[in-house]
C-alpha cells in the first residue's frame, strides 16, 4: 500500500487524498515516517489488544511485535493523526471499549500490551471524533460540537477525562443525541 501511494504521489503530486491505512495494527516503526510523508492516515484497531492481545503475544506475533499492535503513541510522536475503529462484526460496535482499549491496552488476562503505545483519553477521543471526521473529509459538518455541525453525541454517566483510565470500559451511555434530537435515553433503576 505504501509503495502504491508513493507511486501515485510521484505521478500526480501530493494533493489532499487522505489515503487511509485500515487495520494498520502491525505497522512497523520504520514505516510510520513514510505514512506521514505520504499523508496516509492509519486507522488502528486497538481492541485487538483487549480481545486477542494475549493470543497475538503468545502465538501469532510474539511478544516484541505484539507490544506494537496499533502503535497509537508512536504515530502521535511523529505528529500524525490516527483513527480507531471496531471492525464489526468481528468485534461488536462498542465505542466505549474502543476508547478503553486505546487508552489502557489491557488484555483479557489483565496484562498491559505495549504500555508505551498507550495514549491519553483526550487523544483517544480525538481519534474517534475530530480526526475521524477529517479522515473522511467531513470536518466541516462532523467531529466536534459547534454551530453549523451535526449535533450527534452521547451523554455519559461519568466524565471520561476525570475518571481512572482502568474504569473507562464501565462507562454507560445515558442519552444519545442525533441531529439535535434525543433518540435514546437509558432507563433509570
Amino acid at each position: 500500500m505504501i509503495a502504491c501511494a508513493r507511486q501515485s504521489t510521484k505521478k500526480f503530486g501530493k494533493g489532499d487524498r487522505r489515503t487511509v491505512l485500515v487495520h494498520g495494527q502491525t505497522i512497523r516503526d520504520d514505516q510510520l515516517p513514510e505514512l506521514k510523508r505520504l499523508g496516509i492516515i492509519p486507522s488502528f484497531f486497538p481492541m485487538h489488544t483487549f480481545y486477542w492481545g494475549d493470543w497475538h503475544r503468545d502465538s501469532v506475533l510474539g511478544p516484541v511485535r505484539a507490544e506494537r499492535i496499533s502503535p497509537c503513541a508512536s504515530a502521535r510522536k511523529l505528529g500524525m493523526i490516527f483513527t480507531s475503529h471496531h471492525d464489526a462484526p468481528v468485534a461488536l460496535p462498542n465505542s466505549i471499549r474502543v476508547l478503553s482499549a486505546t487508552v489502557t491496552r489491557r488484555t483479557r488476562s489483565g496484562d498491559i500490551l505495549g504500555p508505551t503505545e498507550r495514549v491519553d483519553v483526550q487523544t483517544a477521543l480525538k481519534a474517534m471524533t475530530i480526526w475521524a471526521a477529517q479522515q473522511h473529509y467531513e470536518e466541516a459538518t462532523k467531529g466536534s460540537i459547534e454551530p453549523g455541525k451535526l449535533a450527534d453525541f452521547v451523554i455519559l454517566d461519568k466524565n471520561p477525562l476525570t475518571i481512572p483510565a482502568e474504569t473507562l470500559a464501565d462507562l454507560k451511555i445515558v442519552e444519545t443525541i442525533k441531529e439535535g434530537r434525543s433518540i435514546y435515553k437509558a432507563r433509570t433503576a
